[in-house]
């Protein structure tokens, strides 16, 4: 088998786990929120969330400036064959547009955002994780971390996005690359993204340790710990 072959049987392993069950991110009956439903069935304004114009920037206030050309993305962790990416090499991975919604735990949602990058499920493959990872911790080049349940993670709409409604992520929003996660709180998605830590069980992150939620479900008003 090729390495090339490797890598397409790991993405489509990582697929096939998503596809197992319902993703612990997408809302089920339970779900609520105001509005018609969204394109995922679900009512468009999750609960407590109110839509906005402007898209606002919230962030722990250092917004460190990486060049493409100095930008990687180390993959490593609960994995068999850590990686790590230069631009040309992320550039490189199939590249997707994903129509999608951005909700922010201070109660607002910029809605109806287009997200272009490469799926996370996708370079999460290159690494082949260990069947026995469950949860990542998403790290940023400000010092941020993150956990999200894998599975989660291995949803169609959640990207490493470089490119926001056909322009360049800005420095304010995360660029180059960022993390987004339209099904769970944006605090979930880390700007400046340079590490995606597989991990064998799970463990707070920034935010989580300062009493926000694990697992952070919009349409549950899931907001803290």
């Amino acid at each position: 088998m090729t390495d090339e072959d490797r890598i397409v049987a790991a993405r489509l392993k990582l697929r096939a786990r998503f596809l197992e069950g319902r993703a612990p991110a997408t809302p089920d009956d339970r779900a609520r929120g105001d509005g018609p439903p969204n394109r995922h069935g679900m009512p468009k304004v999750p609960v407590g969330q109110h839509a906005v114009d402007k898209w606002p920037v919230l962030d722990l206030g250092h917004h460190p400036v990486i060049e493409q050309k100095e930008w990687s993305l180390k993959i490593d962790g609960a994995v068999e064959a850590p990686v790590t990416l230069d631009w040309a090499a992320f550039m490189a991975l199939p590249q997707v547009v994903e129509p999608s919604d951005f909700h922010c735990v201070t109660t607002w949602s910029k809605m109806d955002l287009a997200f272009a990058g490469v799926r996370v499920r996708d370079a999460v493959a290159l690494a082949h994780p260990l069947d026995a990872a469950t949860h990542v911790m998403l790290h940023g080049y400000d010092g941020y971390t993150t956990n999200v349940s894998l599975d989660a993670l291995l949803d169609d709409d959640v990207l490493l996005t470089h490119t926001v409604d056909g322009e360049p992520l800005s420095i304010e929003h995360g660029g180059p690359v960022r993390v987004v996660t339209p099904k769970l709180y944006a605090w979930k998605g880390a700007k400046w993204v340079n590490r995606i830590e597989l991990m064998i069980g799970d463990r707070p992150g920034f935010w989580e340790e300062n009493g926000y939620s694990m697992t952070a479900l919009p349409w549950e008003d899931d907001r803290y710990r």
